[in-house]
């Protein structure tokens, strides 16, 4: 790999990291839980947005169950905006052509 090429390619990688990072704030993805009794929304910055409970699964007695449901909805949010990020990250680098890189 030639270290001059790389070079060559730091205006574009600053201005596509830029990019990236306006649509961090755009990005927003929704995970549930417990047949959707919890529903997280999660922004590309995974920073929780939303939480909505299901009236039926809000019971004094079953607090536990409760606090499960909303940490698997949470994951599920998670895991849903990594996707996005995933697929956004690689057409930025697949853009770049950095030799050496496989994508």
């Amino acid at each position: 790999m030639n270290p001059f090429e790389l070079l060559q390619n730091t205006a574009k990688i600053k201005e596509e990291a830029e990019k990236i990072k306006t649509e961090l704030a755009q990005i927003s993805a929704e995970g549930s839980s417990g047949g959707k009794m919890v529903t997280v929304t999660v922004n590309g910055k995974m920073e929780m947005t939303a939480i909505h409970l299901d009236p039926v699964c809000v019971d004094n007695r079953d607090v536990k169950m409760l606090e499960d449901l909303i940490v698997a909805a949470h994951h599920s949010a998670i895991e849903n905006v990594q996707e996005q990020l995933k697929a956004k990250s690689g057409t930025l680098l697949q853009n770049l052509n950095i030799p050496g890189l496989a994508l």
